[in-house]
């Protein structure tokens, strides 16, 4: 599917995210007989449930049905992005104070992981606190992927 598509599917779930207190993450279409097109959605408080995906479906459905943005037929799921997927937005990144992290960062030339508990967030930085050692301050273009590691 064209870039062209995708650009034209996210223009049209934002605003309609937005209004459900939500934000957009992604929009990922998967090629096979019918398009399965998955938009991944998130909040910056509470979760996302179910209701809301449904209303966000629907709504986008609607949207994308009208300006005839895919000819046939086509399947439209609206999600979370759930645990395993790394974090992308920065908006994420306050949601998940307090849980563990494992983040990848570029400082100057060299690439770097650390795992630890995202302590504090601000509009430019993370700062992740490690068992027995200094916390670690990373900027957010300095992130190259963060992915929250599950309690069990």
């Amino acid at each position: 599917m064209h870039e062209q598509i995708i650009n034209q599917i996210k223009e049209l779930a934002q605003p309609i995210a937005e209004e459900k207190d939500m934000f957009l993450v992604d929009v990922e279409v998967k090629h096979q007989k019918v398009p399965e097109i998955w938009v991944l959605v998130d909040t910056e408080t509470g979760q996302v449930n179910l209701d809301s995906c449904s209303a966000i479906s629907r709504e986008l459905g609607a949207g994308m049905d009208a300006q005839n943005l895919l000819q046939g037929s086509y399947r439209l799921n609206v999600s979370s992005p759930g645990l395993s997927r790394p974090l992308s937005d920065k908006r994420q990144y306050a949601k998940n104070r307090g849980r563990t992290a494992k983040i990848k960062y570029k400082q100057q030339e060299n690439y770097h992981s650390v795992e630890g508990v995202i302590e504090d967030v601000d509009h430019d930085k993370i700062l992740i606190l490690q068992e027995a050692q200094d916390p670690v301050e990373i900027h957010f273009e300095q992130i190259v992927e963060t992915k929250i590691i599950p309690k069990i």
